[in-house]
């Protein structure tokens, strides 16, 4: 995913040596010798950072600094100043503008500036689309996290759908933290890690002497959960005969112990979540239909990574500055091939599959990017012919069709902001749409 400069400055000589070194980044830069030209550019594309000369033959760089700033704070604005024009360059970083440079350009320096100022993007950007401990920009993620924000402080149970790595963990957490509830406990139980013989003590604990070996009182994951809330994961693995007793307990409110006399009221929520269509599994038998209206009074699915594929370089950021701090590493990019593989990839491990897959990066990469060679084969060869065990090319290009359309759609056939959406720049976009068969519609 290349980042777009926009430089501006009217010697030619440093406008053609700037780009040059730039570019030899991995930079798509634009070039503008005046302020008008780059007020037109402005107002035509998106850039993730504008360098601009102090002085030009029409204007100032301040005044292009106050007509961005108008309608644009958050991309940093550096300006690029003769030694004689310190005092304006300090006038202009007071208007808005991130930093200044000071002319002969160190070129070293400025990649470095330039960096750490993208750098400080894409973190602020993972923060403004992180709800909760989850991320994501999507439209998809956006009506689940309305979803979770309406649901979270009613009592209902709810039933969370989706495959296994798309974080469903992190969702009944998120309805649990918005909750009233929060301040109480937050247990979780996978019933697909349980024996049979172990279920019903996990579930609600024993008195001493209950059996042989209970040589004390044990609490069982419902009475530990207090007020707070019980998560089931993998609810669709549970025996059938622990269905009948769970659903008695979501029915009457209370439980006893095993070998206990005295009943124990039921007070938390329970939250459950499977990767498997229980409706199916109700009409086939092996799933009690009642034991599923319980659970299923609020039906959450949420969508695999492939169907929200426009949030993979957000997460890939975001795993990226994890596994740095935790491996003590100073990495901060990923480049474009790379990215441009992760996107392309279908990701049947999800969410999880891919921070394993940044996690590895992270340990093989050797100096400050992420490039191809770093990621595991099944990612960097899952668009080649001979390379069929973890995706099928036509369903790839089938599923980045919709994709492209649906966000071409929500963006109103703006190229420029589903290419931002999409993490790719406009002309990537424009190639995928002519390869796959998506022609621009007039609005």
């Amino acid at each position: 995913m290349k980042k777009r400069i926009l430089l501006i400055d009217d010697e030619k000589s440093i406008r053609k040596v700037i780009k040059t070194i730039l570019e030899s980044e991995g930079f798509e830069v634009d070039t503008a010798k005046t302020k008008q030209e780059a007020i037109n550019l402005l107002q035509k594309k998106d850039f993730d950072i504008i360098l601009c000369d102090y002085r030009l033959p029409d204007g100032t760089g301040i005044e292009i600094l106050e007509f961005f700033r108008k309608f644009n704070t958050a991309v940093p604005f550096i300006i690029i100043t003769a030694y004689g024009s310190i005092n304006g360059a300090v006038e202009a970083v007071k208007k808005g503008a991130t930093h200044y440079v000071a002319k002969p350009i160190n070129a070293e320096n400025l990649i470095q500036m330039i960096n750490f100022h993208i750098s400080k993007q894409e973190s602020d950007e993972i923060k403004e689309n992180e709800f909760h401990g989850i991320i994501g920009k999507s439209k998809r993620m956006k009506e689940l996290f309305r979803e979770i924000s309406i649901i979270a402080n009613t009592e209902s149970s709810v039933l969370l759908e989706g495959e296994s790595g798309t974080g469903k963990e992190l969702i009944a957490k998120a309805i649990h933290n918005l909750s009233k509830r929060k301040k109480n406990p937050f247990i979780a139980i996978n019933c697909s890690a349980i024996p049979l013989e172990l279920f019903e003590n996990e579930l609600f604990g024993h008195e001493k002497g209950a059996f042989t070996g209970a040589v004390s009182k044990k609490t069982g994951k419902f009475e530990l959960a207090g007020e707070g809330t019980l998560f089931l994961d993998e609810i669709s693995e549970m025996p059938i005969i622990i269905q009948a007793k769970l659903l008695r307990v979501l029915q009457e409110k209370e439980f006893y112990r095993l070998g206990g006399t005295k009943l124990v009221c039921v007070k938390c929520r329970v939250i459950s979540a499977t990767n498997k269509d229980i409706e199916k599994m109700v009409e086939e038998g092996s799933f009690r239909e009642d034991l599923f209206y319980r659970i299923n009074v609020i039906h959450i699915k949420i969508p695999p990574l492939r169907e929200r594929k426009e949030d993979i370089p957000l997460l890939a950021k975001h795993f990226l500055e994890k596994f740095s701090k935790i491996n003590l590493k100073d990495i901060h990019h990923i480049d474009c091939q790379a990215m441009e593989a992760l996107i392309n990839y279908n990701w049947p491990g999800n969410v999880r599959e891919l921070e394993n897959a940044i996690e590895r990066a992270v340990v093989m990469c050797t100096s400050d990017t992420i490039k191809l060679e770093h990621l595991p084969r099944r990612i960097t060869h899952s668009q080649k012919e001979d390379d069929f065990q973890y995706i099928n090319s036509t369903n790839l290009n089938e599923i980045e069709k919709k994709v492209i359309l649906k966000v071409l759609e929500e963006e109103n056939w703006n190229q420029t902001k589903s290419a931002k959406r999409l993490g790719i720049s406009r002309k990537q976009l424009r190639t995928k749409m002519k390869n796959l068969g998506i022609f621009p519609k007039r609005v």
